[in-house]
């Protein structure tokens, strides 16, 4: 794997200095550090501005960071990823340009079995990512070759499982909403948006950590497709209320009985999830054709 990242601008080096350095202080029992996707190909967008939908629209490709970790729990190597991550953002200059970043972390045993079974997502951060660190006290094992027809397998049974359980939970909240039991609909909803976007991780990756919250779902599959500004568009008050009452749900949609929330914003949120329901469809679906031509 290469090892250098002095092809990437001063200022990049800078954060991913300062992602690592973080890391190690606070996860000892950090194994090696991978700077995977755009960045670490080299095809990254700096800076991208659109006039779409009828308002601004821009675009800054994310930073995306495997953490491989020995003797400690992904759940609390997780939450100290969430603090780093926190950390980051707090001494950004200009928010709206500074790269987004995304952990993944996960155990160095279990990282080597994905990769002896040929898990497309390992097989490719091993391909084509950069070490940014290296305790050299374990080697990654050898990267089985890529069976596409495994993959696409695999991705539909993804698809199957996490779509319908997404649909599961649109039809609860519809009759929750039919009961006028609005705060647990919410909630449900939240789980539907939840499972939609797993479905949507696991047919591109094949790998899905345990997440709960909406803006790191959103910004992990944004990728995927520009219409995710069409669900959750967040340009008008109304419309970041509305994406914060649901993205709260997951907590206090089921312990918190002041937490308010009328018919009218079950309203509003049922035909967004819907959209979100048909846009994981169209886009799953496609990857998964992909995968059917690359076997040939």
């Amino acid at each position: 794997m290469k090892k250098s990242i002095t092809y990437l601008p001063s200022n990049n080096q800078r954060d991913l200095h300062f992602i690592v350095e973080s890391i190690l202080s606070r996860i000892k029992q950090t194994e090696m550090i991978i700077l995977f996707g755009s960045y670490a190909r080299n095809d990254y967008v700096v800076y991208d501005e659109k006039y779409e939908f009828g308002k601004i629209q821009f675009y800054v490709s994310d930073y995306d960071i495997l953490v491989i970790t020995s003797g400690i729990s992904d759940g609390i190597a997780g939450k100290i990823l969430d603090n780093i991550e926190d950390q980051y953002y707090n001494r950004a200059k200009d928010p709206d340009r500074q790269p987004p970043v995304q952990f993944i972390n996960i155990d160095m045993k279990k990282l080597n079995k994905e990769l002896k079974e040929g898990r497309y997502f390992y097989t490719q951060i091993k391909k084509e990512g950069i070490v940014l660190y290296d305790s050299e006290k374990h080697k990654l094992a050898r990267r089985r070759k890529l069976n596409f027809e495994e993959i696409k397998q695999q991705a539909q049974e993804y698809f199957d499982e996490k779509f319908g359980s997404g649909n599961q939970f649109m039809e609860t909240a519809k009759f929750l909403y039919s009961k006028e039991w609005y705060q647990k609909a919410a909630f449900i909803l939240h789980q539907s948006c939840e499972n939609y976007f797993y479905a949507i991780r696991l047919v591109y990756t094949q790998q899905n950590s345990k997440q709960h919250n909406l803006t790191k779902l959103l910004n992990s599959v944004k990728r995927y497709s520009t219409d995710f500004v069409k669900v959750f568009p967040q340009d008008t008050p109304e419309e970041k209320r509305l994406f914060n009452l649901l993205k709260a749900a997951y907590v206090n949609g089921r312990y918190d009985p002041d937490f308010l929330v009328t018919q009218e914003d079950i309203d509003a949120l049922i035909p967004k999830v819907e959209m979100l329901r048909d846009l994981t469809k169209t886009i799953s679906e496609k990857r998964i054709e992909e995968y059917g031509e690359m076997e040939d």
